[in-house]
């Protein structure tokens, strides 16, 4: 249902009083998911560059147990930078005030559906005059 105009400007005046506040910026982007996955990502990648100069350095001066350690640094800050990922695009994003989630159907047996259970899927779902 459309918004009368008398709601429509009342809705304008809010919004612009919220946008002209800064406490309320700074606190609904500290609060937003989105930052925090971003930042993480952020912090991933710093450590990544941080684990090849070490394997680098590591590898140059001839020691083999730095630059192992400047991998395995590499690989979990990888493993992080993935998780954070996963997560920013997860749908269970509580938003600010939010205190309800959207689960997504899983597949056979609680697990992520495999790319043949979507195929399936949207097998089932298409159209009827395409038969």
């Amino acid at each position: 249902m459309p918004l009368s105009e008398h709601e429509q400007r009342l809705f304008e005046q809010i919004e612009r009083s919220l946008a002209e506040d800064p406490k309320f910026a700074s606190a609904v982007r500290a609060s937003d998911p989105r930052f925090h996955a971003r930042r993480r990502l952020l912090v991933a990648a710093g450590v990544m560059i941080a684990g090849l100069a070490l394997l680098v350095y590591g590898a140059v001066i001839k020691t083999p147990p730095l630059a192992v350690a400047g991998f395995v640094v590499m690989l979990a800050s990888a493993a992080f930078a993935v998780q954070s990922h996963r997560r920013a695009q997860s749908p269970d994003l509580h938003v600010v005030g939010g205190t309800t989630s959207r689960r997504r159907p899983r597949g056979r047996s609680g697990r992520r559906p495999s790319i043949l259970d979507r195929i399936e899927d949207r097998w089932r779902q298409r159209p009827e005059g395409h038969r």
